[in-house]
């Protein structure tokens, strides 16, 4: 399988009066041709940085400091912006969690589809209306004609953020970012827009990352996870495999905090303690004051290690029963 993006020792940090804030702190995967990374993780361990990252949304104070971002072997990480722009929207796209940063509340649905085809392709106005009509039946919404001439707020939150995902989805782009796209979401329509997306990935060859924190979505959507903490992936694996039998105690935590996995009547299980401050985090392992496994091995840093075929696990003291050898 062709690769197409490869993340290497990937950092962003923000450089506030505070203190350096290390959001993405060596970060590195790859994405094939038709694969879908599940980017899994609590609020602030850097999965969505990681994304603006790659497609070149970081703001100041923040900057990628280090490490590259190979899309089909060109270096995004030492791009302009004028090449960056010609990439964003047409062979990379991102779906954001809040609709509106896709969507302008002045225009028509209509015209900023139609604008959105024209940025990159010479076709006419009556072929870029008819893709955008076919991308908005695509993610389920009624009567597209209609809805093509309305503005974004005679749509309801879940409709503006499927307009969003099939402005995403014109261009049937070579990787799409998807940064929580269907939280906010019912379950009904999220099962049909992940469907969807399984089925681009499937047909076109789009690869995806699908930034989550949501294990029920990576584990029918995902082909490989990757879970992130205090920005850094922590364990790495087919999806499968890694939530059959997860390696990482904060995984093993992740996984065993999901209400299914409890049973009628007992307390639900939880992951003791805080996620810890960016700005100062503590020295050697970031889990290591979380985990009932920490020993003064952990006082150091550990290394992302293949402690099994296909299995990896940034941990002094792994989960290894029931994890093949």
């Amino acid at each position: 399988m062709s690769t197409t993006l490869e993340v290497r020792n990937l950092r962003t940090h923000f450089f506030t009066r505070a203190g350096v804030v290390k959001a993405v702190d060596g970060v590195s995967f790859t994405v094939g041709r038709g694969q879908v990374l599940g980017l899994v993780g609590e609020s602030g361990s850097g999965k969505t940085v990681t994304g603006f990252s790659i497609i070149g949304l970081v703001d100041p104070p923040g900057r990628v400091v280090e490490g590259e971002i190979l899309f089909h072997g060109r270096n995004l990480a030492t791009a302009n912006e004028e090449e960056l722009r010609h990439l964003r929207g047409n062979r990379i796209a991102m779906i954001f969690q809040d609709p509106m940063m896709t969507l302008n509340p002045v225009l028509r649905v209509d015209t900023q589809m139609i604008e959105t085809v024209l940025a990159h392709e010479k076709v006419s106005r009556e072929e870029a209306r008819q893709r955008s009509r076919d991308a908005l039946g695509m993610v389920g919404i009624p009567s597209p004609d209609e809805r093509l001439k309305s503005y974004p707020h005679q749509f309801s939150g879940g409709m503006r953020q499927r307009v969003a995902i099939a402005i995403a989805l014109l261009h049937r782009p070579e990787l799409i970012i998807a940064d929580e796209p269907t939280t906010a979401l019912d379950v009904t329509i999220q099962g049909q827009i992940l469907a969807e997306v399984q089925k681009l990935a499937a047909t076109t060859g789009t690869s995806l990352i699908w930034i989550t924190h949501d294990l029920s979505v990576v584990a029918g959507l995902a082909d490989e996870i990757a879970v992130m903490y205090a920005g850094r992936i922590v364990e790495g694996g087919e999806v499968g495999a890694v939530l059959d039998a997860p390696m990482h105690p904060y995984t093993v935590g992740l996984i065993g905090s999901v209400p299914s996995r409890n049973r009628r009547g007992e307390p639900l299980r939880q992951i003791p303690g805080m996620t810890p401050s960016l700005l100062k985090l503590p020295a050697g392992c970031a889990f290591r004051s979380r985990c009932p496994r920490a020993d003064e091995a952990c006082l150091v840093e550990p290394d992302l290690l293949e402690l099994r075929p296909g299995r990896r696990a940034r941990c002094f003291h792994p989960h290894l029963e029931g994890v093949g050898a």
